[in-house]
């Protein structure tokens, strides 16, 4: 008999139908369906100037939309030919890692949840909140975060991050012992989990599977140690495989991976640079909001001196931060906010990047820029016509290959080993149907 799975399944997010082909209890063969979510992503990035692309991203894998952000801005800084400071590389891969671990406690959670360990959920869920009260502190967000900019970042980072993110390091440690406490040797878990969605490493490579899914076969590829980017190649981690291919190997794979990451950024914020402090933090500290005020009635005399007191999602945006995480190229680089109010230079270097018809503008030709995603391989592929919008933007997403295969690692099982083995997948619909 044939079966229809999804979309108004739970477990397919509403986005995903599997026609299951059953003989009894088992399945004979599958057609997976995609493009319930399809959004144009590609096409609207085509559309204005190059940071405007910056929130479209943030909606591809919305579990982790740092790495999103920072794999963009690396193309199109490839494309430009500019380098960003030691400081930003750092924040950077702290960032990315932040979200890499709210990534996979996310997928381990709901998938343990789907087979009924909604304790585990929980456990993650309480986690995660550490790890967004981290990224919130930085970008003014959990999810849409929009923090990656072309030469640079958004802002510094605030002041008590590293205390912050420690504690959360401490905390997620601890859950992750109470979370193998409840799976590891639990006998209805691992009898789910074993075995099942299994996938050879050859086909695995044929289908152009990469990320967990891939080294759950024993296939070690991971871009941070292979196309090492940023300062990945200064930091000491181990890239964690499996042995069987199957949904087991690819819970504990994520599990290790999220040991990995918090070792990675306990690293970076130890060695990260602090960075020139270039404005007198001794002369008066006004409100941004009054600062907009003194410049709109002509009062910037001063201006250039002062620091300006800014709320949540505009701090560390201020001159003394500014170059610590902006590339120097004025090209690329929006001026600090002192800058912008105080002084005409500033106002006229705002005014170019952002006004319609002039903003970054990539000489003619094309560049590709992976990074390792929370699903794998997380690609860019920008191409540039010299004017200030891309001609092309393609995005290579990590678990659309795997769903390309999801039909054949299903045929074989039974229909109860379906949802965990979709929930292996980690399919996000954001960067599936981009």
């Amino acid at each position: 008999m044939l079966l229809n799975i999804g979309p108004s399944h739970p477990a397919m997010h509403g986005i995903v139908r599997i026609v299951a082909e059953l003989d009894g209890e088992t399945v004979t063969g599958a057609e997976v369906e995609i493009g319930y979510l399809h959004r144009a992503f590609e096409k609207m990035c085509e559309q204005g100037p190059y940071n405007n692309a910056i929130p479209y991203t943030d909606r591809l894998n919305y579990v982790s939309p740092l790495i999103n952000n920072i794999g963009y801005c690396l193309a199109v800084e490839r494309l430009l030919g500019i380098d960003t400071t030691e400081r930003c590389k750092y924040i950077r891969v702290v960032m990315s890692e932040l979200s890499r671990v709210t990534d996979h406690l996310t997928c381990i959670g709901a998938s343990a949840m789907e087979m009924g360990a909604f304790t585990v959920f929980l456990y993650t869920m309480k986690a995660r909140e550490f790890w967004y009260d981290a990224i919130e502190s930085v970008t003014g967000a959990r999810l849409t975060i929009s923090y990656a900019r072309v030469g640079g970042l958004k802002s510094d980072l605030p002041e008590g991050f590293k205390e912050r993110t420690l504690r959360a390091v401490r905390e997620t440690r601890s859950v992750l012992k109470e979370v193998e406490g409840l799976l590891n040797r639990n006998r209805i878990f691992v009898d789910r989990m074993k075995d099942t969605g299994v996938i050879s490493a050859e086909d695995a490579l044929a289908y152009g599977i990469t990320g967990p899914f891939l080294r759950s076969t024993g296939v070690g590829y991971d871009v941070r140690k292979d196309q090492p980017y940023l300062v990945y190649d200064r930091l000491d981690f181990d890239v964690p495989v499996g042995e069987h291919g199957d949904n087991l190997d690819r819970y504990y794979v994520r599990m290790e991976e999220m040991i990995q990451s918090m070792r990675m950024v306990e690293q970076a914020l130890k060695d990260m640079p602090g960075g020139d402090i270039q404005v007198d933090t001794k002369g008066r500290v006004i409100p941004a909001a009054l600062m907009v005020d003194e410049a709109k009635i002509g009062h910037t005399q001063d201006l250039k001196s002062v620091e300006v007191e800014a709320d949540s999602t505009l701090e560390g945006t201020t001159k003394r931060f500014h170059d610590n995480v902006y590339s120097s190229d004025r090209r690329v680089a929006l001026p600090a906010k002192e800058d912008t109010y105080g002084n005409i230079e500033g106002l006229m270097n705002h005014f170019k990047l952002v006004m319609h018809g002039h903003g970054i503008r990539p000489p003619r030709g094309e560049a590709y820029f992976p990074v390792e995603g929370a699903n794998g391989e997380l690609g860019f592929y920008v191409v540039s016509d010299g004017t200030d919008k891309p001609y092309r933007v393609r995005v290579r997403p990590p678990c659309f290959p795997i769903m390309g295969a999801l039909g054949k690692i299903l045929t074989g099982d039974m229909v109860a080993d379906i949802v965990p083995t979709f929930g292996s997948v980690n399919m996000i619909g954001g960067e599936l149907d981009r």
